[in-house]
C-alpha cells in the first residue's frame, strides 16, 4: 500500500492530498529552520539535565508529604537552567496554565495591590481568578484592583498609556505571551524583553510576569532571559513533550518563586513539601522530547497557516511571519466554518476518532466553545487540537501535534471537511 493510498484510507480525497502537497513543498527552508532551532534548544535541555547529574534515582516516587524528593528538586533545578532562572516550581500538583498563574499571581499579590495588564483582556479564564467576572475567591475579593490598556491597532504595546497606568499601587504586569481567544500576533521574547525594560524604568520594584503557555521552545530564548521575574505555562502544553500527564511550572526569580510556592501549599511549607507520586520519569523525559514535539507542531502550524491563505482565509500568524508560539488562529467567519475544521481535526485523532464535537458551555468561558482533543492526556493542548467560542469573528485556534505526520494529517483532514461541507473550493 503507497503512501496516497493511506491518505486515501482516511477519506481525503486526491484533490485534497495534490494541494496539500504542493503546500508543503513550498516549505522545505521554513521547515529546516524550525529543525534547527529544536537543535538548539534540545542541547540547551541535554546541558541542564547532565549538569544536574539527572540519574535514575531520581524517576524514583514519593509519597504522603514528598520531603527529601531528590527527583522533583532536580527536575525544578533543571527548569530553572532551561529558563536561565533563578529557581521554579514543577509540581503535578499545579493542575494547569491557569492554575499556574492563580498560584503565581495569588502568592505575590497582597490586599491593595494591583494587577495590570499591557494588552487588554486576558484570557477568558483567567476573567474569574483576577475577578472581572464575579467569582468566588478571586483577586478582586482579597482586595486586589485591576486595570488594563488596550493594544493598538497593529496589536502592539500602548507604552504611552501603559506608562500611565502604572502607579504607586501597581504590585504585577502580567504579560499574555500568546493569543488566547484574540486574532492579535504573538509577542516575541524580544517585544516582551522591551516592555519589561520600559516598565521596570517607571517602576523598579514592579514584577513582571509572562504567561508563557504555548511559547516554550518556539525561540532560543525565554522570557526570563530577557528581564521577566516570572513564566508561566503548563506541562500539558509544550514543554511536557506529550508525556507529561499533568502539571504546571513556575520559574523566575527565587523570592516571588518562594512566596508562590507558600500559596501552593502554606506558608512555612513552601516548596519542601508535594509528593511527585511517580511522575518524575514522565517530566524529566517530556522535557528532554519537547524541542522535538514543539517543532512538529509548529511545522504543523505553518502548514495550516499557509493551506488556509491560500483559500483566501484571514489566518494569524501570516503563511510567512515568523512565528512566536505553536497557535494558529483561522478566522471562518462563520459558526460552521469552525465547527466542521474541529471535526477534521477530531477524525484524525488517534483516541476517540469517532467522536462528533459540538459546541457546549464549559466552565470558564462567556460563550459556548467547540474543541477537538482525540488525545492520549484530556486537555492536552500540545497533542493535535483545535477549538473555539462560538461568536464572532468565529475564529479556530489550532495547536499541537506531537509529530509533523500527524499535524499534516489533521489539517488535510479539517481541509477535507470544509471542502464537503461547501465552505471552500479547491
Amino acid at each position: 500500500m503507497d503512501l496516497e493510498t493511506m491518505y486515501t484510507s482516511f477519506g481525503i480525497s486526491p484533490q485534497v492530498m495534490d494541494f496539500g502537497n504542493k503546500i508543503e513543498e513550498s516549505l522545505k527552508e521554513r521547515f529546516e529552520a524550525i529543525d534547527a532551532m529544536a537543535e538548539f534548544n534540545q542541547l540547551k535541555v541535554i546541558k541542564a539535565m547532565q549538569d544536574n547529574r539527572v540519574s535514575e534515582a531520581h524517576f524514583a516516587a514519593t509519597t504522603g508529604y514528598g520531603y527529601n524528593d531528590l527527583g522533583r528538586d532536580t527536575l525544578e533545578r533543571v527548569f530553572a537552567d532551561v529558563f536561565r532562572a533563578e529557581s521554579a516550581l514543577v509540581r503535578p500538583q499545579l493542575i494547569s496554565g491557569t492554575h499556574a498563574l492563580h498560584i503565581a499571581l495569588s502568592g505575590n499579590l497582597r490586599p491593595g495591590d494591583e494587577l495590570l495588564s499591557p494588552n487588554g483582556k486576558p484570557y477568558d479564564t483567567l476573567e474569574e481568578v483576577i475577578g472581572i467576572r464575579e467569582s468566588a475567591g478571586s483577586l478582586r475579593e482579597y482586595g486586589v484592583s485591576y486595570r488594563q490598556v488596550e493594544l493598538l491597532p497593529d496589536g502592539t504595546f500602548d507604552f504611552e498609556k501603559i506608562a500611565g497606568a502604572i502607579n504607586e499601587k501597581t504590585k504585577i504586569m502580567t504579560i499574555q505571551r500568546s493569543k488566547g481567544y484574540a486574532t492579535r500576533p504573538t509577542f516575541s521574547v524580544n517585544q516582551i524583553g522591551e516592555l519589561v525594560a520600559f516598565a521596570k524604568n517607571i517602576k523598579p520594584d514592579l514584577i513582571c510576569l509572562v504567561d508563557n503557555c504555548y511559547g516554550e521552545f518556539v525561540d532560543d530564548i525565554e522570557p526570563t532571559q530577557a528581564g521577566a521575574d516570572m513564566a508561566v505555562g503548563s506541562l500539558i502544553k509544550n514543554p511536557g513533550g506529550g508525556l507529561a500527564p499533568i502539571g504546571g511550572y513556575i520559574v523566575g526569580k527565587k523570592e516571588c518563586i518562594d512566596r508562590a510556592s507558600y500559596r501552593l501549599s502554606a506558608p512555612g511549607l513552601g516548596k519542601e513539601v508535594g509528593a511527585s507520586l511517580g511522575l518524575n520519569q514522565s517530566f524529566f523525559q517530556g522535557l528532554f522530547l519537547a524541542p522535538s514535539v514543539v517543532a512538529g507542531a509548529l511545522k504543523g502550524a505553518v502548514f495550516a497557516a499557509n493551506i488556509y491563505e491560500r483559500l483566501g482565509f484571514c489566518v494569524v500568524p501570516n503563511g510567512s511571519q515568523e512565528r512566536h508560539d505553536i497557535i494558529q488562529s483561522i478566522t471562518f467567519g462563520t459558526e460552521e466554518g469552525v465547527i466542521a475544521f474541529c471535526q477534521g481535526i477530531q477524525a484524525a485523532a488517534p483516541v476517540d476518532s469517532y467522536v462528533v464535537p459540538e459546541p457546549w458551555d464549559m466552565p470558564g468561558y462567556d460563550a459556548p466553545v467547540i474543541m477537538a482533543a482525540g488525545a492520549f492526556i484530556q486537555g492536552a493542548s500540545i497533542e493535535l487540537s483545535a477549538d473555539g467560542p462560538i461568536k464572532p469573528p468565529y475564529a479556530v485556534y489550532f495547536q499541537g501535534g506531537l509529530t509533523w505526520h500527524h499535524a499534516k494529517l489533521g489539517i488535510l483532514m479539517s481541509l477535507q471537511k470544509v471542502l464537503d461541507k461547501g465552505i471552500v473550493k479547491l
